[in-house]
């Protein structure tokens, strides 16, 4: 069976290095953001990226969308050169490790002058490809990506922020204390969340349910219980897991992120037989099958979505330990999905 590859650090120690990490990489983007200036304009933004890249890109869509500009993203194993980014007047291709065949594919479709890339890894080879390059420093991350992924999530937000006008000094103050916010979240959570992946060990699937920016904790969350679980999981969107797919529950444990209609939704298959763990800013008790981790309201949609993000990863690995599945251990490897280019 696979080990993680080299260089890679274990799982729980990630999550561990993750206070710490981000603020790090708040003022490690802020100064790239800052030599970069008045070249992010932008008004037709497309990101691209593949797995839990893609999965985080439906945060910095969400946020230029409520600003009024038209952004998207697409997923970079499904493009083929043509139309797809013939209106884009910037094209972000994001790899944490620098190294995704197919967001490289993605780029080398775009006009050298509009194209930039946000990694972790520095150098390397998207981010030489770019003529705009953002990178977090290098930080060290697990195989199924802690660090590396929420600090995209907080650099993805930077960006967009950037691109919507804001000042330097207002993009970093948003994530002010972000460490502290980790922390705490950790503690507040720990046994909910804990209990529930004991509770749950023996389901067979997983659905996970939200809307809008909180897709990127979904995504990126069924991406994780799937690598580091081995369960079958899923995300969807919450109106259209209304209209038929949640009949097909049975035996699945569930996690709805979100203040409106999940609400209902988790009440309702708690109260139907299935485990499920609801994250919302808004009153909800835990009772039965229902496992409640609070999210602070305050706090702004970005912050949020980070918070989110480690509920979930603790999630996976309290649901990992609790099947007796070693995160570490991979059952297949592929020798297609990273390029080994060297970078000079």
């Amino acid at each position: 069976m696979p080990a993680a590859p080299e260089g890679t650090i274990p799982y729980s120690q990630g999550r561990a290095a993750q206070p710490a990490a981000l603020e790090r990489i708040v003022p490690h983007v802020a100064a790239q953001l800052d030599e970069l200036g008045a070249v992010l304009t932008a008004r037709r933004p497309v990101f691209t990226g593949i797995g839990a890249s893609h999965a985080a890109l439906a945060l910095p869509v969400r946020l230029l969308e409520e600003f009024g500009l038209p952004a998207r993203r697409a997923l970079a194993g499904d493009l083929v050169p043509g139309t797809v980014f013939a209106d884009a007047d910037l094209v972000i291709g994001v790899s944490q490790s620098g190294r995704s065949t197919e967001t490289l594919e993605a780029l080398g479709y775009v006009a050298p002058e509009h194209r930039a890339a946000l990694v972790n890894a520095a150098p390397s080879p998207l981010a030489e490809s770019a003529t705009l390059r953002v990178d977090l420093g290098s930080e060290p991350d697990s195989y199924a990506s802690t660090v590396g992924y929420t600090g995209t999530l907080i650099a993805l937000t930077m960006i967009a922020r950037a691109l919507a006008g804001w000042s330097l000094a207002r993009i970093t103050a948003e994530w002010a204390g972000i460490a502290g916010l980790l922390e705490e979240q950790e503690r507040a959570m720990s046994t909910t969340v804990d209990e529930f992946a004991a509770r749950a060990a023996g389901m067979v699937a997983a659905d996970l349910v939200a809307s809008g920016a909180a897709r990127s904790v979904t995504e990126a969350g069924a991406l994780l219980l799937r690598e580091v679980c081995r369960v079958p999981a899923t995300a969807l969107v919450t109106r259209n897991y209304l209209h038929g797919a949640m009949e097909s529950a049975g035996r699945t444990l569930h996690v709805t992120i979100g203040d409106g209609r999940e609400l209902d939704l988790a009440r309702t298959l708690a109260e139907a037989g299935h485990p499920t763990l609801a994250l919302t800013t808004m009153p909800l008790t835990s009772s039965g099958l229902l496992y409640v981790v609070p999210i602070p309201g305050h706090l702004s949609l970005p912050v949020r979505t980070v918070l989110q993000t480690s509920v979930v990863q603790r999630l996976a690995g309290a649901l990992a330990q609790a099947r007796g599945v070693d995160i570490e251990d991979f059952v297949f490897h592929h020798a297609d999905t990273k390029t080994q280019e060297a970078v000079g």
